[in-house]
């Protein structure tokens, strides 16, 4: 597994997600428990969900195809330099005490509209990057790497908030970008694009308009997905448990807040918690994966991160929370580094971008869902009947994933 951290590319490409990641998650988990402690709302962070989503459903149709035009490092960084200068805007009035509400859904809007861009060209950059026998360790290192920085962020929010606040927050999260830009820039030199092979070049090419090439790409995406039932499934079940993670950001400040009573420093723990099981997985994922195959460990999976969501509201000691947490984040870990591996193996390279904004729109259009309606239940109903919702959301994922279709033979991506 080691030797994969032999590839130059891999191993900055690696620690930029590391670095990302660790500022990512302590905005989203800063902003998130800002705005509950202002609004008092479980219905305001379900409008958080919200503006993280609807930009993106609105760009993920069309950036997939400029995705598998561009070169995917160059169009990386430009993201993180975008994204770093919203950030700051938004520290600098929150560290001069101006910072509003509305503000606050602006950054998010616009850095979740980056975000939905940013990460399936990272999985296509490790693709086009790692031979195709590594896949597995790829993604292990890739999510390691992830959770390795969304541990720390739950960590340092959850014990530095009341210290320094959401600008000194922000602030850190703008750092963080910037070293991740120069480990992109330190990847490889020049402009690389991921060539086509030659049967899908038509003749017609050179006299086809911008547009009409734009959209019989797009269709090639869609085309590639309605003839490979499995990889259809494949994405449902990434799709699924894309919506419900994401809308654990609704219910997780509430739980530590309203059962837990332990502020923002339970919240910390919990993020935390959440981090260590998703690292740890990177220990025995590729195991799980091997013995069970990627249906079986993708189902395993999905039922542990169901059960952990019926559990969760029940818990009265931080300490059991934090377990229940830990163990959801290891099924996420063993879940995710499954999901993109299989993606990666049967899904050619030179349609990756296409292929994996498909299931990451209607995972989108999931959240915005998930997360009006798990905000109101949380509110008017109970916590406990939003995270069933969730548990829910991962067992139809189980079902997806374990449905029969035509069987799993991985595929060379670059065919």
């Amino acid at each position: 597994m080691w030797a994969i951290l032999q590839r130059r590319g891999l191993r900055y490409v690696f620690l930029a997600n590391v670095i990302s990641m660790l500022g990512s998650g302590m905005n989203a988990a800063a902003v998130a428990w800002h705005i509950l402690q202002t609004t008092h709302s479980e219905v305001s962070l379900g409008y958080l969900t919200l503006t993280q989503t609807l930009p993106a459903m609105l760009m993920l149709p069309f950036t997939g195809v400029i995705i598998d035009r561009e070169d995917r490092r160059r169009l990386v960084m430009w993201l993180d330099a975008g994204r770093a200068l919203v950030i700051l805007a938004v520290a600098v009035l929150a560290l001069q005490g101006r910072a509003q509400l509305w503000q606050l859904y602006v950054m998010v809007m616009l850095v979740s509209a980056g975000f939905w861009m940013f990460w399936p060209a990272v999985t296509a950059l490790i693709q086009e990057l790692t031979p195709n026998d590594e896949y597995v360790q790829a993604n292990t290192f890739l999510l390691a790497g992830v959770q390795g920085g969304w541990l720390i962020a739950g960590a340092i929010v959850g014990f530095t908030y009341e210290h320094i606040g959401l600008g000194g927050v922000l602030l850190i999260d703008v750092s963080t970008y910037v070293l991740s830009f120069l480990c992109y820039f330190a990847v490889r030199k020049g402009h690389h694009a991921v060539p086509r092979p030659e049967e899908l070049k038509h003749d017609l090419e050179a006299a086809e308009s911008a547009a009409v090439r734009f959209v019989r790409e797009m269709k090639d995406g869609v085309d590639f997905v309605r003839q490979h039932p499995r990889v259809a499934l494949l994405g449902s079940s990434w799709a699924l448990f894309l919506g419900a993670m994401l809308t654990g950001y609704v219910v997780t400040p509430s739980l530590s807040d309203h059962v837990l009573h332990a502020g923002a420093k339970g919240y910390g723990w919990l993020n935390m918690g959440w981090g260590v099981g998703a690292f740890l997985s990177a220990l025995y994922a590729p195991q799980i994966i091997k013995k069970l195959g990627p249906r079986g460990a993708i189902a395993v999976s999905m039922g542990a991160l169901a059960l952990g969501s019926l559990a969760s509201p029940y818990m009265r000691w931080v300490t059991a929370a934090v377990a229940a947490y830990g163990l959801m984040g290891s099924a996420r870990g063993v879940s995710g580094i499954a999901m993109n591996t299989g993606l990666m193996e049967q899904v050619p390279k030179h349609l990756m971008g296409r292929v994996q904004n498909i299931f990451n729109l209607f995972g989108s259009g999931l959240q915005v869902v998930l997360g009006l309606t798990v905000g109101n239940v949380a509110h008017r109903v109970g916590l406990a009947q939003a995270f069933a919702i969730l548990a829910a959301v991962y067992l139809v994922a189980l079902v997806s994933a374990c449905w029969p279709a035509a069987g799993w033979v991985p595929k060379a991506a670059d065919q």
